[in-house]
């Protein structure tokens, strides 16, 4: 069931809890809310031991438009859901979401410990570079309300052949990427896209909660070595999921972030 709760600019953020226990608050990466991604699947995982929250990032399925974006508005969000939690929770991030975590877990928001999932940062001069690039263009695709070049831009970005995205464009769930294609370019926001998404290292250093890194055998090699050097700025536990990909499987993510969220 559909519940929500009010951000501190007056956003209505929709979320929903399974389970229960310690509560978790999964957060989404790029184009993903609670009715389209992973997250359904792992608060499933999750529910028994945890109560799990779910929740659609503002200009995201049922929450709230994106209007006045910054970046402290997500953080703001994800302290209202906290709030809602009980005052404390865990979070999980996944790709770009698992950056935004990392930056609420040092908010002081009640985030008691973060694990993350391939946070998407750049390690080398050329990613960086080509990182630039990226936000320039999605965000000129936005301003000119060209929902369906910046999702086209985004899927290049991340490595899909351009025959595969013109067959993406026929599918029924092209509507639903364009539906928040804006929110690719605040994405850009979270990943600190004007000077390439670098790992936030003094930022990472400064937490002084629990962090647990993880990554998959099968993951490119860039989104491992972001993973691994995200981890060791944060002087993480650091964790490959062998055989998984960026799309990790719940079932097999779910007993290492148990195992994690109640350590300690």
């Amino acid at each position: 069931m559909t519940e929500f709760v009010t951000s501190a600019d007056g956003t209505r953020i929709a979320y929903q809890a399974v389970g229960e226990g310690p509560a978790v608050v999964i957060v989404d990466g790029a184009l993903c809310h609670r009715a389209f991604g992973p997250s359904a699947g792992i608060a499933a995982q999750l529910a028994d031991g945890h109560r799990v929250f779910s929740y659609d990032r503002r200009g995201r399925g049922e929450s709230g438009p994106l209007d006045g974006y910054a970046l402290e508005r997500e953080i703001e969000d994800l302290a209202a859901l906290v709030a809602a939690a009980g005052g404390s929770a865990a979070l999980f991030g996944l790709s770009s979401g698992g950056a935004l975590a990392l930056r609420a877990a040092g908010a002081g928001i009640g985030v008691e410990r973060v694990a993350v999932y391939e946070p998407p940062f750049s390690t080398t001069e050329e990613q960086l570079a080509r990182f630039v690039d990226y936000r320039t263009g999605v965000a000129q695709d936005i301003a000119a309300d060209d929902r369906a070049a910046a999702v086209a831009r985004f899927m290049a970005f991340v490595g899909m052949p351009e025959p595969m995205i013109d067959g993406m464009r026929q599918s029924p769930v092209w509507p639903v990427f364009e539906s928040v294609a804006p929110t690719l370019a605040t994405d850009t926001e979270v990943l600190d896209g004007a000077v390439g998404a670098p790992v936030p290292a003094e930022r990472l250093a400064a937490l002084t909660v629990p962090v647990l890194v993880l990554d998959g055998g099968l993951s490119p090699e860039s989104l491992r070595a972001a993973a691994r050097a995200a981890a060791a700025a944060a002087n993480a536990e650091y964790r490959t999921l062998e055989g998984q990909t960026h799309e990790v499987a719940p079932e097999v993510l779910a007993p290492v972030l148990t195992e994690f969220m109640t350590t300690g």
